[in-house]
């Protein structure tokens, strides 16, 4: 594994990236052997210089859960990341796209958790049992990092997303609360608008057969950490739809049929 001193550095690397909206190589070009938990201490490094600067946790997102992308990119499992207080928008809001460099979006669902989460051997139940509500959300991508290196058109790899806190940038969150025993969640599907042509549908079921899953297992993975999901946090269990890129002046709508929509736009 990395040693603390380049896990601290990488995380800078990141962190200066971030804010100046420039893109770095992917760290595996450098560290062809970097292991997914050195990718994780890259994370949490990097989460830690957030925090220094006063943003606030509010939950953790979920990403690679459906096969094909877990298949395309050679892992058997999800990764995750952070979301943080100012990530958030309302339904219906103008998004300032200059916040971000190439963002794409993605349908989901987030679960409201009423109490405490805890691995190991957490269960779909567990993840209903606790969770308060379930809503509609809109995930925005954003990658820090190259995509496919201008110089080797090798693309990123998996750890390289990790440490790049699983590509998330911002979400939107709205429409019908549903409580998570009153319905099959299974079933929910969404239809993706782009200034009024559907891109994507998708149905919840493509998230590890059934959104919960994915929660589940963030639990247990935080567990090995030490950590746990708290009451109130917010998680994203994962999209259904492939990511769709968002050009200035893009209008996002998504219809979940009974459920509600969700929507933004790129200002």
């Amino acid at each position: 594994m990395l040693d603390q001193q380049t896990v601290e550095r990488l995380a800078q690397r990141l962190d200066e990236a971030e804010r100046s909206k420039s893109l770095i190589p992917a760290f595996t070009r450098e560290y062809p052997d970097l292991t997914i938990e050195d990718a994780y201490a890259i994370q949490r490094a990097w989460t830690k210089l957030q925090l220094s600067r006063g943003r606030v946790v509010r939950g953790h997102k979920i990403g690679l859960t459906s096969k094909a992308m877990q298949n395309a990119v050679g892992i058997s499992e999800p990764d995750y990341g952070v979301l943080f207080a100012d990530m958030f928008y309302p339904d219906a809001s103008p998004i300032p796209f200059d916040r971000f460099r190439a963002p794409r979006i993605e349908v989901e669902l987030a679960f409201v958790l009423k109490t405490p989460l805890k691995g190991p051997d957490c269960t779909l139940f567990d993840v209903l049992n606790a969770t308060n509500y379930v809503t509609l959300a809109l995930e925005i991508l954003e990658t820090r990092m190259h995509r496919v290196d201008p110089e080797t058109k090798a693309p990123r790899k998996v750890m390289d997303t990790i440490s790049d806190n699983a590509a998330n940038a911002a979400l939107v969150v709205g429409g019908r609360p549903i409580r998570p025993l009153d319905f099959d969640l299974r079933w929910i599907g969404a239809l993706l608008f782009r200034n009024g042509q559907i891109e994507e549908t998708g149905i919840a079921a493509g998230v590890l057969n059934h959104p919960a899953n994915g929660v589940a297992w963030l639990a247990d993975r935080l567990a090995a950490q030490g950590e746990y999901l708290e009451a109130g946090e917010v998680v994203l269990a994962g999209s259904f739809t492939r990511p769709v890129e968002i050009i200035r002046g893009d209008t996002f709508h998504a219809d979940y049929g009974q459920f509600g929509s969700v929507s933004c736009q790129f200002v």
